[in-house]
């Protein structure tokens, strides 16, 4: 249950869900440290900081009540916690769900954990630093979007935003919270579902600790047990196959869920029990486009960037979370990419209940690919996103790269190789899932010469409709005339004709009432004009039978880039009704 005098106070983790539980979110102390002086200062420890500021939301944000917009090379958080007494003579594990970007936690002065990425989350167990019932609790946050080395998504390299370029984001952004587990424990789970047997695997990951003991899986549907499954702990990973009695498929715009119930035991006495869900659902794409269950869908998705006026990368509430969603299908859309950011699991627990189709993105702008020792920054915050991802039935694609491509004057080719390589590692951990490994850029061919990808990934701003048609002329022959045909020429520019056509950035129309912001091309006249566009250049792709989904941008303005379907502060410049038919209308291949 959310506490009202505590924000963003909801369960932060709403697919493995723990009795035991302490929400940190609220007032800590607060220090910019742009000299990084405050170890030797002792920060960590006795030296008192100089300010408060208000978690989750980063001191460049309103709600944190900081509001400093410059860069901050390093920040400093502190609070002494007092423990639960429920939680004694247990583990006591601390999580930063967000935290930009290089994190290191110090718990009674000394270091617990540190930790590279500003997207995934941070855990560490915090239970040597607690003495008698309380716990000082020190966070350092070193960022550097200028650096080259992190990702950074659309957070501005200049002191201002810019273009496509917004205010940035230093520190913690997601929840801060405690929960309390025996040794041995439920570390994390994901699942695997068949839609024809049916049933589900659960795979589960337990502490050293839980070796020995016994691990059992109750499925329930509508408060229904619908199958069961036990096993003894063999290992650190274990699979339990369970048969479910009943089913009930995960369809778009229906988000069914079954509840799980994982329960550890050691004889009679109960260890850890957590409760998650799952959806039963299969997603597969080949050249007709997606299929959900076996069935075709048309992906009406619309690009969502996660930005927030009040709160930056956080929203003010798990209510601002859900509202976009259901905007974006007030609108006609069936789903989203979520845009150079990574959603916080909350975002994505809401798409799961109402059938909302999520193409998984990372930040990966501002990250540095011709200085190949990057990887090692890039390569494992992916790999936390997808674990951490993984479980959730909206998420039906992975996007490691967005308008990522070698200079065209440079002959190595080497950000090719790097996007080969992460895409394996995407299809090697998840081989269920679609990846368009590099939105909206150059075709990418593996060693053999093979195309890579799960599509033919485009992005193309034409604003005139009748322009924006002659772009897609010639496809039977693998030529598309988009923006980076006439950068790159044709011999880099030809697709795979035996995959779909995925428009993944389309519109950017431009408007806004008092004529500040822009848009991408010439901007419309009027709403009337507007509307005449965006029906236009929507129905190209819709009347044309390579396109098996198109991604519209974007569902709201981000700062100075006002070209979204509603205002920044979330309201609409449009009737619903009058862009709903545009979107949600038949295309001709649902039509056949």
């Amino acid at each position: 249950m959310a506490n009202a005098s505590i924000p963003r106070s909801e369960y932060p983790r709403p697919n493995l869900v723990r009795k035991d539980w302490l929400c940190l979110n609220g007032e800590w102390d607060f220090e910019i440290d742009n000299a990084r002086v405050g170890y030797h200062k002792d920060y960590q420890s006795t030296y008192p900081l100089s300010s408060k500021i208000t978690l989750p939301f980063c001191p460049e944000s309103k709600l944190s009540g900081i509001g400093h917009t410059d860069f901050m090379t390093c920040v400093w958080y502190k609070r002494e916690v007092e423990i639960p007494k429920s939680f004694l003579g247990k583990r006591v594990i601390l999580h930063i769900d967000a935290c930009d970007w290089e994190t290191t936690v110090y718990v009674g002065g000394k270091v617990v954990k540190k930790h590279i990425g500003g997207y995934t989350p941070i855990v560490c167990d915090i239970t040597d630093g607690i003495t008698d019932g309380k716990a000082l609790i020190a966070i350092e946050a070193f960022d550097d979007v200028r650096s080259g080395r992190q990702l950074a998504g659309k957070q501005s390299t200049r002191f201002e935003s810019y273009g496509c370029f917004y205010t940035r984001t230093t520190g913690i952004w997601q929840s801060v919270w405690l929960e309390a587990v025996d040794p041995a424990y439920i570390v994390n789970y994901n699942v695997h579902t068949d839609i024809n047997t049916p049933s589900v695997s659960a795979i589960v990951k337990v502490s050293d600790e839980a070796l020995g003991k016994r691990l059992s899986a109750v499925a329930t549907y509508e408060g229904k047990t619908v199958g069961s499954a036990s096993c003894a702990v063999n290992s650190s990973c274990v699979t339990l196959n369970i048969a479910l009695s009943e089913k009930h498929l995960w369809e778009v715009g229906c988000g069914r869920l079954y509840d799980l119930a994982l329960t550890l035991c050691d004889g009679e006495c109960e260890c850890d029990k957590v409760d998650g869900y799952f959806g039963l659902r299969s997603v597969t794409m080949n050249k007709q486009g997606f299929f959900i269950n076996g069935e075709y869908v048309f992906g009406r998705f619309v690009l969502d960037q996660g930005f927030y006026p009040d709160g930056i990368y956080t929203a003010s509430s798990d209510e601002a979370l859900r509202a976009d969603i259901e905007y974006a299908m007030a609108l006609g859309f069936n789903g989203a990419r979520l845009h150079q950011k990574v959603f916080e699991p909350r975002f994505l627990y809401h798409a799961d209940k109402l059938g909302y189709m999520l193409f998984d993105e990372t930040g990966n702008w501002g990250w540095d690919w011709t200085d190949e020792k990057n990887i090692y920054t890039m390569l494992p915050e992916w790999i936390e996103e997808m674990e951490r991802d993984m479980a959730h039935p909206a998420v039906i694609g992975w996007c490691p790269f967005n308008e990522t491509w070698d200079n065209k004057t440079n002959g190595t080719h080497q950000c090719e190789k790097l996007q080969v390589l992460v895409y394996n590692v995407t299809r090697s951990i998840d081989p269920t899932r679609p990846c368009v490994v590099n939105s909206g850029s150059l075709p990418i061919y593996d060693i053999s010469g093979l195309q890579v990808g799960c599509c033919n990934d485009i992005h193309d701003y034409t604003q005139d409709p009748e322009a924006f048609a002659k772009v897609f002329e010639a496809l039977d022959t693998g030529v598309i005339t988009d923006q980076l045909y006439y950068r790159y020429g044709k011999n880099r520019m030809r697709y795979d004709t035996s995959k779909s056509m995925f428009v993944s950035e389309y519109g950017g129309i431009g408007w806004c009432e008092d004529g500040n912001g822009w848009g991408y091309g010439k901007s419309v006249a009027s709403k009337e004009e507007f509307l005449e566009r965006l029906e236009g250049l929507t129905a190209v792709l819709r009347e044309n039978p390579e396109c098996c989904a198109i991604c519209y941008t974007q569902l709201y303005d981000v700062e100075q880039e006002q070209n979204g379907l509603l205002t920044y502060d979330r309201r609409f410049k449009f009737p619903a009704e009058k862009i709903y038919p545009i979107f949600a209308a038949k295309s001709v291949k649902e039509r056949k």
